[in-house]
């Protein structure tokens, strides 16, 4: 058995069980929670490596209790598990700091293949420390971009960042008008051995627009180019 440390926090006695059984025969450990309330008390108490989040929970809602755990810890993987089609959920939580989701009904080996790669990441932002250069503020379209504070400020703007928002700005900000295809956008920012879609990329972007875009529906900062990813409009 590893030392990975797995909260799952599903009502639906069933989704837990099988959720249960399935991480632990991977010889990971695992804490159950079958409601919000108790999934943030077990994440207090036992600091988990990895949360997975039903979106759909008494008590506390998935919501509720992924920006509650983004209070305490920026940078430990959550998962969100939505319901099928159902998109705004996974918008919602991306925006509140969610590092990926996966949708009701899943394969096994999909979501094993998740987690994998998200505690690759977590570990590779963990181990070595980050170099004082991936702490200090840099400017990026007329904004200050804060990662010490997880923030970004502009006039008459501020509003808070995830920790993977701050590597999409500061990856285009070293690329001033080139374009990023999106294969190498999700290489860089969410590594090699992501298993998911451009979607969720195609959703953080969405989210950023409506954080320093004047009208996020027409972006004149980070525009697309269709069929290939996105472009950093910089004035300079």
């Amino acid at each position: 058995m590893n030392n990975t440390t797995i909260l799952v926090a599903e009502d639906d006695i069933h989704i837990r069980i099988g959720l249960t059984d399935t991480l632990e025969s991977e010889g990971y450990q695992v804490i159950e929670a079958d409601d919000g309330n108790e999934a943030l008390n077990a994440f207090e108490q036992e600091t988990p490596d990895l949360v997975l989040l039903d979106v759909m929970m008494p008590g506390k809602n998935g919501y509720d209790v992924c920006r509650a755990i983004r209070t305490k810890d920026a940078l430990v993987p959550v998962i969100m598990l939505t319901a099928k089609g159902e998109e705004i959920d996974k918008v919602v939580g991306l925006k509140l700091g969610a590092d990926d989701y996966i949708t009701k009904p899943f394969g096994i080996h999909e979501l094993l293949a998740r987690i994998d790669a998200v505690l690759r990441r977590a570990r590779r932002f963990k181990s070595p420390p980050a170099d004082d250069k991936d702490k200090a503020a840099f400017a990026f379209a007329g904004f200050t971009v804060d990662p010490k504070r997880f923030k970004i400020a502009g006039t008459n703007k501020n509003f808070d960042l995830s920790k993977r928002e701050i590597d999409l700005l500061r990856l285009f900000a070293g690329h001033p008008g080139e374009v990023l295809d999106r294969d190498t956008i999700l290489n860089r920012i969410w590594g090699v051995e992501y298993g998911g879609t451009t979607r969720t990329l195609d959703q953080h972007i969405a989210i950023l627009r409506k954080k320093i875009e004047k009208n996020p529906a027409t972006p004149a900062i980070i525009t697309t180019v269709h069929g290939v990813g996105y472009r950093f409009e910089s004035d300079e």
